[in-house]
C-alpha cells in the first residue's frame, strides 16, 4: 500500500495529541506508552514525516483532546470510566506543564489548530471537518497518539466524512501490542486507504 500520492493542494498532516503527558519523561501516560513508543521510535519518526510534510508545502493541523480542568466532568450523566479516570488524574491539564505541546511539535506559523475534542474523535464537536475542506482537503495522514483510541476514531471518522486515509503504523504507540496489532492489522485495513511505515511515507513525499 505504498503508491498513494500526496499533492499539497490537497492532503493534510493530522497531528493528534502531541502532548508532554503522552510523550515526555514525566509525562502522565508516558509509563504506560514508553514500551510501544520507544519500540516505534515513535517521537524520532513523528519528527521526520513533520519535517517531510512540512517540506512537501502539505499543511499540519494540530488535533488536540480536551486539556482536563478539575470538576470539568462533575456533572456529566454519560462518561465512560476511561474518561473518568483521565478526569481524575488530569491528563493534558490545563494550564499544566502535561498539557503544554512537547517541544519538538510545537505549532509553526501556517499550522491549524482544531478546536479540543472530549472523547477519542478529533472530529466529533469539533471544528476540524470544515477548516479541512475550507482548505481543499481530501486526504489525510494521521500521525500522533494513541493507536487504537484517538488515532483509530479520529481515521474512522475522517473516512466517514469522505476523506482518503493514510495510517503511519510506526508513528504512533499504544499500552500493548496487541492494541498496536489491532489498530494496524485488524482494524486499519477496513478504513484506510494506505498503512505505510515512516519510510514508506518520507519515499512517496520525494
Amino acid at each position: 500500500m505504498s503508491s498513494a500520492k500526496y499533492a499539497a493542494s490537497d492532503t493534510a498532516l493530522l497531528l493528534v495529541d502531541p502532548y508532554n503527558d503522552f510523550l515526555s519523561e514525566g509525562g502522565k501516560l508516558w509509563p504506560p506508552v514508553k514500551e510501544s513508543a520507544e519500540a516505534q521510535n515513535l517521537v524520532p519518526n513523528m519528527k521526520s514525516v513533520v519535517a517531510a510534510v512540512r517540506a512537501a508545502g502539505i499543511r499540519v493541523f494540530y488535533v488536540p483532546h480536551h486539556r482536563a480542568e478539575p470538576g470539568d466532568m462533575d456533572h456529566w450523566q454519560c462518561a465512560t470510566p476511561y474518561q473518568q479516570s483521565a478526569a481524575k488524574i488530569q491528563v493534558f491539564g490545563k494550564d499544566t506543564w502535561g498539557g503544554e505541546w512537547h517541544p519538538d511539535f510545537v505549532p509553526q506559523d501556517g499550522d491549524i489548530i482544531a478546536k479540543e475534542h472530549w472523547a477519542s474523535s478529533g472530529f466529533a464537536n469539533t471544528d476540524l471537518d470544515i477548516l479541512l475542506r475550507q482548505h481543499g482537503i481530501r486526504k489525510v495522514i494521521i500521525i500522533g497518539l494513541l493507536a487504537n483510541t484517538c488515532i483509530e476514531t479520529t481515521a474512522k471518522f475522517a473516512m466517514e466524512l469522505g476523506y482518503q486515509v493514510t495510517l503511519i503504523t510506526d508513528a504512533t504507540a499504544a499500552f500493548s501490542k496487541e492494541a498496536m496489532h489491532a489498530a494496524h492489522h485488524i482494524n486499519g485495513p477496513t478504513y484506510a486507504s494506505a498503512i505505510l511505515s515512516t519510510s514508506a511515507l518520507l519515499h512517496a513525499l520525494k
